[in-house]
């Protein structure tokens, strides 16, 4: 009996300490026995089964705690549910926090198989009897444990890149504006679509609300940049425009507002916005049109008939010092009946051919007078669709694209 202790002694002092991986070792298990005689046996069929195997023992928690949150952690934890200084489903529990990514196979006894379905239940991948282990099924329940810990942890981050998704997508849908209007004489149909994969947000924006004396103002913008800081740029200059223009200011004392704004609020001094301030007086006659760099709106009033507004423009935000900026406003005579639309450049920068052609304004131009006869929410569906229809074939669209249709009839 003497002898039969010292040969299981010796054989549990053969495992190899954690400060000495096995060279080219493809897998490492931490069995966290107490008793030698188990751990022998162990041993043996863990070498027999998964040869290319680096076993590393512990006889107390402490112990596999130390080497649990070392800097090679094991793969697999084989471990006894009975130790000197813990024991059960606490045991499990300390182990499972102390090395979250491994996989963890409890060795119960011939009367414990009820704890090895606890324990399984409790965070563990498998139980094996102690007494009835067959080599085969060793080395299978290790191998299917590690890759059952590997699919667990690929499923929660999965899991957790979803529920982030949602919670981007509800914030980015609370972040896009709905029009603030007192009465229905202009109707507003808009559409946004993010340049960036898997966004809702992206650097353009948009808003139109209605003042006490009637006025409906709408913008349209576009931050340089197309990323979460472009996106976060943009929304600020929208909810500044919406506050100050519900606060009265106008025109260039509006713009020097904005730009300031801007320049505290933008990440680099490269950045800048372009953007178009609309009023449409209270008797809907006149629009008082004022563009920093952007693109001109369109003029629809009737089928087949649309017209680029060309208005003198002032410089983008960001660009010149603020002494040297101004904007020219336009006043315009508006029709009985008709609709101004708004967009920002994405809209018609995307390649429509081998050569880096572009569809470009006169092109957009050709599109809205073929489909102006179309209710405003066709309308600009068909012009995204149309769009990006020309362009699939030469690398699609990657840029933002805003839209904001602004419709009247005093007739």
């Amino acid at each position: 009996m003497v002898g039969l202790i010292n040969a299981v002694g010796r054989a549990a002092d053969r495992l190899p300490p954690p400060s000495a991986p096995r060279e080219g070792a493809l897998a490492q298990i931490l069995l966290v026995e107490d008793d030698d005689g188990d751990a022998l046996l162990v041993e043996e069929l863990v070498h027999d089964t998964t040869p290319a195997t680096q076993l590393l023992r512990a006889r107390t928690l402490a112990q596999a705690r130390s080497m649990l949150e070392g800097t090679q952690p094991p793969q697999c934890v084989l471990l006894d549910l009975h130790l000197p200084d813990a024991q059960g489903l606490d045991l499990l529990r300390e182990v499972l926090r102390a090395s979250p990514h491994a996989a963890v196979v409890v060795l119960t006894g011939l009367a414990e198989e009820d704890m090895g379905l606890s324990a399984v239940a409790a965070g563990a991948q498998d139980y094996l009897v102690k007494g009835l282990i067959e080599p085969s099924a060793l080395g299978r329940a290790i191998r299917y444990a590690i890759q059952r810990r590997q699919s667990e942890q690929a499923a929660a981050v999965m899991q957790a890149s979803r529920l982030r998704a949602e919670e981007n997508a509800r914030l980015e849908r609370g972040l896009l504006p709905s029009p603030l209007l007192r009465s229905d004489t202009v109707r507003v149909t808009t559409r946004y679509d993010a340049g960036r994969t898997d966004a809702l947000l992206g650097g353009d924006f948009f808003d139109v609300v209605e003042s006490a004396d009637g006025s409906v103002h709408a913008l349209i913008g576009d931050v340089s940049g197309h990323g979460p800081d472009e996106a976060a740029l943009g929304v600020c200059l929208r909810v500044a425009w919406r506050s100050l223009t519900m606060a009265g200011a106008r025109g260039n004392d509006l713009m020097h507002l904005m730009e300031e704004i801007l320049r505290a609020e933008r990440s680099s001094a490269e950045i800048f916005a372009t953007l178009t301030t609309l009023t449409f007086t209270p008797d809907r006659d006149v629009a008082v049109i004022l563009q920093a760099g952007h693109p001109p709106a369109l003029l629809i009033t009737g089928a087949n008939r649309a017209q680029l507004l060309q208005t003198p423009t002032g410089p983008a935000l960001g660009i010149l010092p603020a002494c040297l900026a101004s904007w020219p406003q336009t006043s315009m005579a508006l029709p009985g009946a008709g609709a101004l639309l708004l967009f920002t450049d994405g809209l018609f920068e995307g390649r429509t051919g081998p050569a880096g052609q572009r569809l470009g304004e006169e092109g957009l131009l050709s599109l809205v007078q073929h489909h102006a006869h179309l209710p405003a929410e066709q309308l600009l569906d068909t012009l995204i669709a149309r769009t990006q229809a020309l362009s699939a074939a030469y690398g699609g669209h990657i840029d933002d694209r805003a839209l904001v249709h602004l419709e009247w009839n005093t007739q």
